[in-house]
């Protein structure tokens, strides 16, 4: 044992990267295994659902021209403003995982957190980099742990969001560029295609690349600049802009849908005070690193332009966009790490009074070793959304099962349920909080996605031509009772079968956001 240890101790000296990665790797597996479900609408509907009925030659959401599923009522699609690569590539894994014969829903999102997984360490070996070059390996050793072991990090890691997933694509294209001191043109036009595929995953990453065209004009490097902006340019137009002329036959098409639609709804998502990445960036870090790492990240303003404005240029606009959520801010997590602790640590090693005070800065960080290890293991094997995709899981074993009634009238919406988990594809329709003239509407129905409709009042399947749905799910357990009497006025022979549990994490979020709506899914079969 004692042996062991040395020779671990040893590798850790000897290549103290490779250490980082192999950690951060068996905890990323640990999420891998067991950290299932999603965590948001976007990691989930906006990529797997899509990728996986264009696999299976249907079209989830009327995304593409031409789909292969019915719609109801009739509607030629149009650009729906998401970017195509990333759900595309998922596409393409989803197509061999289907040549292969990989059939169960459990196995293939596994396999695409693998995937996710190990290229997220991508993350730490480039940030790690970044920061011994510009300060030395003790500081490097600092950022790699804490981009390896950060307690939100292996969760994130494993989820489909396009907001983490663009991360290694601008860190790789920071890295060309900083890596050597006199850096050859080519590094700048591979930096430019890096970013411009990052745009290509997630639109606003434009501005971070526009930080860094910035920061080479303002360096005297004018040259290097507009090499590299062409670079971005020519990366954007070959990848957006070539993806959407072979599918619409124009190129940007996705872009520009994106751009209108969010200047049209600015306000209707997410909106916040301006100060709310502020706190973002802090929380995310815990103390005392979310407070020191911001001062140090302000200190390298002028020492260290590219480590700080683009970042921070991003950040503002983040700030200053009415719409926000916590996701948008991630692109930056690993530049705040980097530029915070080169700026921290180097303030500590000028400054006398933490010179004299060592301890007390020890033991700020074995405060926060002890938090996010507390943290770590719990967030790390969550199972997000649980009800919704064991619900699905659960109707998917019911060969009998077409077609599915959602009730949750104690709210005005029905949050979707994720069909990729049942493994084919059934109809669902959604029965809300019926609307205040809903009694004039009884046939009153919207279309959706290509296997999902609103309606106002049971009746509907009264007064059309559809077969009436196999299944109800109860979405909570508020007025459930209440609820079961009315729905037995249209089904009077409804007969309950199983009660789906979300996970402690998801009851907990609710707790603390009640605007989570993860709640126990009742399952009744109609007969």
């Amino acid at each position: 044992m004692i042996v062991m240890m040395g020779k671990i101790k040893q590798f850790w000296i000897n290549k103290p990267l490779k250490s980082i990665l192999i950690l951060a790797l068996l905890v990323r597996l640990i999420a891998v295994i067991f950290s299932n479900g999603y965590g948001w609408h976007d990691d989930h509907f906006l990529v797997i659902e899509a990728s996986q009925s264009w696999a299976d030659g249907k079209d989830w959401d009327n995304w593409l021209p031409n789909g292969q599923l019915e719609t109801w009522p009739n509607k030629e699609p149009v650009p729906s403003g998401h970017s195509l690569l990333y759900a595309g590539i998922h596409y393409v894994l989803f197509s061999i995982m289907n040549f292969l014969g990989i059939n169960n829903p459990d196995i293939k999102i596994m396999l695409i957190r693998l995937l996710h997984a190990l290229f997220s360490l991508l993350i730490i070996s480039f940030s790690y980099k970044i920061t011994k070059r510009y300060s030395d390996e003790r500081i490097a050793k600092q950022v790699g742990l804490i981009l390896a072991l950060l307690w939100f990090m292996p969760f994130f890691s494993v989820r489909n969001l396009v907001e983490f997933v663009c991360i290694p694509f601008i860190l790789w294209g920071t890295w060309l560029i900083v890596k050597d001191k006199a850096p050859k043109i080519n590094l700048f036009v591979w930096a430019g295609l890096l970013m411009g595929v990052a745009f290509s995953i997630r639109y606003q990453t434009i501005v971070f690349a526009g930080g860094v065209g910035l920061v080479l004009l303002f360096t005297n490097k004018v040259k290097e600049a507009f090499i590299f902006g062409a670079a971005v340019l020519f990366s954007i137009i070959l990848v957006q802009g070539g993806i959407d002329l072979f599918v619409w036959g124009r190129p940007f098409a996705e872009f520009q849908e994106y751009v209108k639609y969010n200047l049209a709804h600015k306000g209707d998502y997410g909106t916040n005070v301006w100060y709310m990445y502020t706190t973002v960036l802090g929380g995310m870090l815990l103390l005392p690193l979310g407070v020191v790492f911001f001062f140090g990240w302000f200190s390298i303003i002028k020492k260290y332009p590219l480590l700080f404005w683009p970042s921070f240029l991003f950040f503002m606009f983040h700030n200053l966009f009415s719409n926000k959520q916590e996701r948008f801010i991630l692109p930056i997590l690993p530049f705040f790490v980097i530029a915070g602790a080169i700026g921290w640590w180097q303030f500590m090693d000028k400054s006398k009074f933490w010179q004299d005070n060592k301890m007390l800065f020890k033991g700020m960080m074995v405060f926060f070793w002890t938090f996010n290890f507390i943290a770590l293991p719990i967030v790390s094997t969550t199972y997000s959304k649980r009800s919704r995709c064991e619900s699905m899981n659960y109707i998917g074993t019911k060969t009998n099962a077409k077609s599915i009634l959602l009730e949750d009238t104690n709210r005005g919406s029905v949050d979707y349920l994720p069909n990729f988990y049942s493994g084919r594809y059934i109809k669902m329709y959604k029965y809300a909080k019926p609307s205040i003239n809903g009694l004039e509407k009884l046939t009153y129905s919207c279309y959706n996605t290509s296997y999902t409709s609103v309606i106002q009042t049971p009746e509907y399947f009264s007064y059309n031509d559809v077969e009436n749905p196999d299944y109800v799910l109860f979405i909570g357990e508020k007025r459930l009772e209440q609820r079961l009497v009315n729905l037995k006025k249209y089904y009077p022979d409804i007969e309950y079968e199983t009660t789906i549990n979300p996970s402690y994490m998801d009851m907990l979020m609710r707790r603390i956001t009640p605007s989570n709506n993860n709640q126990l899914v009742f399952i009744y079969k109609i007969n």
